[in-house]
């Protein structure tokens, strides 16, 4: 399976989640939190001439002649974001295209600023391709990873299926 934005993302957030999705089981479109995600990245296609990008199994969500962008609706999962940019980053590398990263975050929680910036440096080259080779091994694995349980899990559309 080709690694893509939403994968990279599970990987931090949730080893369970990751699993279930990239294996076929979709429990996201009745989850209200992806549906507020959907519009917003529509609303911000609209205002925007440099609207979303599909590149082989990736989507970038804004491309200008320095940054390669992603919006998201608030900094919550800070970390899965700065993984999703490095490998859009690298995906544009290998096709000849170098730009540096840029997070928008529409709403700001937990971090003092709403932009971001991120390089593809060879250290989060290298550290990308090993957490490729970690997505693809647990992708493959027989079984999902038994979940844990966080606070965060109360708003997951995968919820139900982990503890109920």
């Amino acid at each position: 399976m080709k690694i893509n934005g939403t994968l990279i993302s599970y990987f931090f957030i949730c080893k369970t989640k990751l699993w279930l999705h990239a294996n076929r089981i979709n429990l996201e479109d009745n989850s209200e939190d992806v549906r507020i995600g959907k519009i917003l990245h529509e609303i911000n296609e609209s205002k925007s001439k440099k609207a979303e990008i599909s590149i082989d199994n990736i989507k970038i969500d804004k491309l200008t002649r320095d940054y390669l962008v992603e919006v998201k609706k608030s900094d919550s999962d800070i970390e899965s974001v700065k993984w999703q940019v490095l490998l859009y980053l690298y995906k544009l590398k290998q096709k000849g295209v170098e730009r540096k990263g840029k997070i928008e975050f529409i709403e700001k929680n937990k971090q003092d600023k709403k932009i971001h910036y991120i390089d593809l440096d060879e250290v989060n080259e290298k550290e990308l391709l090993k957490i490729c080779d970690k997505i693809e091994a647990l992708i493959n694995a027989p079984v999902p990873p038994t979940a844990k349980f966080e606070n965060k899990c109360k708003k997951c559309a995968y919820y139900e299926y982990c503890f109920i």
